[in-house]
């Protein structure tokens, strides 16, 4: 039992509902991986692809295209709804708690407007298409951000020490990468329902299978909110602080910004290597689209073998020097994409020696950031006396997202520069610009202060039992 800020003893969470929090993750994480692994490649499409084009292909400025345009547009409403909705949370005084109504809020909608993102009113060239997924993205982040926010400042007001709040990180580590595995199986899902139900339109059919994951994503999206009561297991105290007053000292905590730097220069490379993946696997290797759903299944369960290795070295070594390393390891992965098709080797043992490598640092960068910054939150709270949870992590969601949507905006331009056989510059060009991100990150992350961090989370805490 451990004791909350306002003297009332809660439980710790026990492993049946740790689960249940982390069920949570794999649905949304579904949704944000369809989007990724999905929209460039649905609107605008190699040659032979079989899907018609939806919007325009022209080029503006010599570089930019429409998606990587609508890819923009929608951090712009994340930058006001990612702190404002944290705000909100974090000041809550609903009697389920401060979290979970949030999160009740967002599930549907988002799950809904990830399928209508796939459901152009036009089924040809029209400017009404961009309008459409321009305002339909907006809807899924905003209510995205209802869900995400809210569900990640748990973490630290469920896990009550530093090893419950890195067991919880692992756990949600696991789940978000199950929805890589279940997101990655849309164009093998659109293989079965186009054959099963006689569909002639392959874009038909990838709208089915993306229907049938976000109904599934969704269903799992409640578990947390109905097996987890806040009031039970969380020490949850409404903070005081106004929204601008919060914002403001959470992007000048030394630590955080640091932290979250590094993390928007990972996100921005993960978003490229996502992005493009179904173009490596196609152009690249000339391999047929349901090839990926088995890459990715193999490079999530490879990084599944060393999360106890993840865990034993975070507590003897520390977390900081595993997220370093695992930086640059990711960005030696990246120089390979560039050469992809061009080794002396046969193209499907490229394929999967890509997601084998690719699946070491994966492992320890899916289960440390979150474990770190439940940390950065939680000495935060024991200094201050203020829990700002939520503004913590809507302000790392709100980069993380800016950094994956610059990682699609980038790696849409580079299509221009070439993305069918024969002519695929910029599909290897995104290999070398995923290189540059994933060192810089690893780079900026050596300034992290974990040791003196949490010596002082040591020394408050110890002062809050004696007082």
């Amino acid at each position: 039992m451990s004791l909350s800020a306002s003297a009332h003893p809660v439980e710790d969470l026990p492993f049946g509902r740790q689960m249940a929090y982390a069920i949570g993750q794999l649905g949304w994480s579904t949704l944000v991986n369809i989007i990724g692994l999905m929209l460039v490649y649905f609107y605008v499409p190699p040659e032979d692809a079989g899907i018609p084009f939806l919007i325009t292909q022209v080029v503006f400025l010599g570089i930019l295209n429409a998606v990587s345009l609508i890819a923009a547009s929608g951090r712009l409403v994340d930058a006001i709804t990612d702190p404002l909705i944290a705000s909100l949370s974090d000041r809550s005084t609903h009697p389920r708690g401060r979290r979970i109504p949030f999160m009740l809020a967002g599930a549907f909608p988002a799950a809904l407007f990830c399928l209508l993102m796939f459901v152009p009113p036009v089924g040809e060239i029209s400017v009404w298409n961009i309008v459409w997924v321009v305002v339909v993205q907006a809807l899924f982040y905003t209510f995205l951000t209802a869900y995400v926010t809210p569900y990640f400042a748990l973490l630290p007001e469920l896990g009550h020490t530093s090893n419950q709040r890195l067991n919880l990180s692992t756990w949600i580590s696991i789940t978000y990468a199950l929805g890589i595995i279940v997101a990655a199986q849309t164009p093998l899902l659109a293989d079965v329902f186009q054959s099963a139900l006689g569909l002639s339109s392959r874009m038909t059919a990838i709208q089915v299978a993306i229907g049938v994951l976000a109904v599934l994503a969704f269903l799992l999206m409640l578990i947390p909110i109905l097996f987890i009561d806040e009031r039970r297991y969380c020490r949850s105290k409404p903070t005081s602080v106004p929204f601008f007053q919060a914002l403001r000292e959470t992007f000048r905590n030394p630590h955080f910004i640091y932290y979250v730097i590094a993390d928007f220069s990972y996100f921005m490379g993960l978003a490229i290597i996502n992005t493009g993946l179904l173009f490596y696997i196609t152009v690249l290797l000339g391999q047929p689209e349901a090839l990926v759903g088995s890459l990715l299944a193999i490079m999530v369960l490879s990084s599944f073998v060393f999360y106890p290795l993840v865990n034993v070295l975070a507590r003897k070594v520390g977390k900081k020097i595993l997220v370093v390393v695992s930086f640059l390891a990711m960005s030696v992965v990246f120089v390979g994409v560039y050469f992809l098709g061009r080794f002396p080797l046969p193209a499907q043992t490229q394929a999967y020696a890509l997601v084998l490598f690719y699946a070491v640092p994966l492992a320890f960068l899916g289960v440390l950031p979150n474990a770190i910054l439940a940390d950065i939150a939680g000495h935060d709270a024991l200094k201050t006396g203020e829990a700002k949870e939520g503004m913590y992590f809507a302000a790392r969601t709100l980069m993380q997202k800016v950094g994956q949507t610059l990682g699609i905006f980038v790696f849409a331009i580079l299509l221009t520069l070439g993305k069918d056989p024969g002519n695929d510059l910029g599909i290897r060009l995104s290999g070398l610009v995923g290189f540059l991100l994933c060192f810089s990150a690893g780079v900026i992350f050596t300034r992290y202060q974990e040791a003196r961090l949490l010596a002082e989370m040591r020394e408050l805490a110890e002062a809050g039992q004696r007082g």
